[in-house]
Parts: structure tokens; sequence; C-alpha cells
């Protein structure tokens, strides 16, 4: 199945910004940022795997205050998953929707997973290398951290 992308350029006072939408599975929750992909990264933490079901969880920085959701708010569910983080996900398909970091109040971290298309983004990294699946090797020549990037 081909997914057409769904960043859009759109004019704004300041100049061009990055329209950026997402949804979760059921399509019950949608959300939108009107700005761009601030930190680009994935997370190799035991917690990240476990809840996304996979090796590693790539995650999207934006800025909190350009952030909204299109529909299904009162459908998302929190999870705190530690002291730092919240994680919102869709209560009815379980889709992960994005993680609220508790150390960065301007921030919020979109799960790529619900991100529509193929958005503008910086250079990626790995984070929290040190607990990664033995069974998984990283190749793609990006910056590795032990822990937090």
């Amino acid at each position: 199945m081909v997914h057409r992308a769904r960043a859009t350029r759109r004019a704004s006072q300041s100049g061009d910004a990055t329209l950026i939408r997402g949804h979760c599975e059921c399509g019950r929750v949608r959300f939108e940022v009107d700005g761009e992909i601030l930190d680009f990264g994935h997370c190799h933490c035991s917690i990240c795997r476990r809840l996304h079901g996979a090796a590693y969880a790539t995650f999207a920085g934006v800025e909190r205050s350009r952030f909204r959701y299109l529909t299904g708010e009162a459908d998302v569910r929190v999870y705190k998953s530690s002291p730092r983080n919240d994680r919102l996900f869709c209560a009815h398909c379980g889709s992960p929707i994005l993680v609220d970091p508790k150390t960065e109040p301007a921030r919020l971290y979109l799960s790529m997973s619900a991100v529509e298309g193929d958005p503008p983004r910086p250079p990626g990294y790995h984070a929290w290398v040190s607990s990664k699946a033995p069974w998984h090797e990283i190749t793609d020549g990006l910056r590795q951290f032990d822990e937090y990037a």
C-alpha cells in the first residue's frame, strides 16, 4: 500500500511552514503540527521497545504550542511509563501517538508510526543504545548515544 505524503508547505506570516499531520490506526485520533520537526531520533530503551513492539521507536520532536488535535482528543489515554515521560495512545486501537516529556515543557515527541507521509526532518540519531535489543544490529552510521541524547 502506498501512502501519499501529507506534510505540506504552507505560506505563513513568517514564511513557509511545514504542516505535519498524523493519526492512529483506527483513525479516531487525528492531529497536526503547524511547524517543523526539530529533533529526530530512534530510541532503543526497553520501555520503547516493549510499547512499540519493535527493536526501537522513532520520534519527532516538535514545539508543543504548534501541536493540536483535529479529532479524538477524548479517545487519548495516558500511560506514565516513567517519572520523566507520559505516553499518549489511542484508547481504541492502542496506537502510540506521542511522548510528553516532563523535563522538556516546550516539546512533544510524536511517534513517527502515527505521522503521515515523509515530512522534512533533521539528521537522526540512536539513543539508549546501551539497552538495545541484543538481536538488533545498528548499521546506518547515525550518531549513537548510550543513554538519552
